[in-house]
């Protein structure tokens, strides 16, 4: 698997009582600051009909879904980058995850503090921003001052890394992340790697709101669409006290729940849903009366990379490739009828997967 999300946010914003929804985890919401030290680790299934589907056709019995990892890190406070609350140690979880889903508070509640004295969701995304990028600017600092010392001695490699290090300081002076600075070559891609910059990893803001606001929103939430919307970034709306309350509760229990509040799904399946995209992973499916599995990979991924997900003797003896599309596999009810009328396709080693790929490799070692 390999894709973990970290959940992020300012204290009391509602950071664990998502997580303990997402992952049923039932690990308790206090109402003060810092109650999540350790982070919490939660493996949860990604929802997709699509997998559903293929598995009632071929009356497969076992079905294994594609899954994310969460992980519910400790609330920032402003100062955090110097030390402040948990510090480093908050930090240090953040550089650990691929992507960050940062919960911002979008409902008003006396009875749940807030750590700033009032609700300013846009305030609560910058003090976080600004923390990631201090934390940046001290690392990029760090390792200019080391290869300056380096590039006195006429080292080409060095000078390069300066001039794109100096870039970066530059775009985080002006308070920027650093992902707003594309790296163009191998050497800056392999620098910005090694530097683990928080500030790089993509970003989704999930809007936390009340019952009342769940199906519609308020205005708190299209102040965060607009601010996220010049950033490139999504927002999912969730009321996490109706999240955690359907967790709870048996699938036909959970539809007529949803209906009551007019609601066609959890808030959660299409937060799992825009972590995934947000990451760039596609699914593809192997399909059979014994196990019929999701399989997540990165896009862009060709037929032996795929291959290598399930065993590496599949990518190492890999031969082809036989691929049928997801439409047309349900569009003729089983493999050998999408054989039959040739959308059955052989594809090699160059062959693109995409998402929704039904494949069955053929390998020999």
């Amino acid at each position: 698997m390999g894709f973990r999300c970290g959940i992020v946010g300012l204290p009391n914003v509602g950071k664990s009582t998502i997580f303990n929804a997402l992952t049923a985890a039932g690990i308790d919401a206090e109402n003060y600051p810092f109650c999540t030290i350790e982070p919490n680790v939660g493996v949860v299934p990604v929802p997709d009909p699509r997998l559903d589907r293929l598995a009632e056709l071929v009356k497969t019995r076992n079905k294994v879904a594609t899954q994310m990892e969460f992980v519910d890190i400790a609330g920032l406070v402003k100062g955090a980058s110097q030390g402040e609350g948990l510090g480093n140690q908050f930090l240090g979880h953040i550089r650990q995850v691929d992507a960050i889903v940062h919960v911002i508070r979008c409902f008003t509640d006396d009875n749940v503090v807030h750590v700033e004295g009032s609700i300013d969701p846009l305030r609560d995304r910058d003090v976080i921003t600004m923390e990631l990028v201090l934390a940046d600017m001290e690392s990029v600092e760090k390792r200019l001052k080391k290869t300056r010392n380096q590039a006195k001695s006429g080292d080409k490699k060095c000078k390069a890394e300066v001039a794109f290090l100096e870039k970066l300081q530059e775009v985080l002076d002006r308070g920027e992340p650093a992902r707003v600075l594309e790296p163009e070559t191998d050497l800056e891609r392999d620098l910005v790697r090694d530097l683990c910059l928080l500030t790089t990893k993509p970003v989704l803001y999930v809007a936390n709101v009340s019952e009342d606001d769940a199906a519609s929103g308020n205005s708190f939430v299209r102040e965060l669409e607009e601010a996220a919307a010049g950033e490139g970034a999504s927002v999912v709306t969730i009321a996490g006290g109706i999240e955690q309350e359907l967790s709870q509760l048996e699938a036909d229990e959970q539809q007529e729940f949803l209906a009551d509040l007019g609601m066609e799904e959890p808030g959660l399946h299409r937060l799992i849903r825009a972590g995934y995209e947000l990451l760039g992973l596609i699914t593809f499916f192997t399909v059979g009366e014994k196990e019929t599995k999701a399989w997540t990979i990165t896009r862009g991924t060709t037929a032996p990379g795929a291959a290598g997900k399930i065993h590496t003797d599949f990518e190492r003896g890999f031969i082809r490739a036989e691929v049928i599309a997801y439409e047309d596999y349900v569009r003729c009810g089983s493999e050998s009828a999408a054989r039959d009328k040739g959308l059955m396709r052989s594809e090699g080693k160059e062959y693109v997967v995409q998402d929704g790929d039904c494949i069955l490799f053929r390998f020999n070692v």
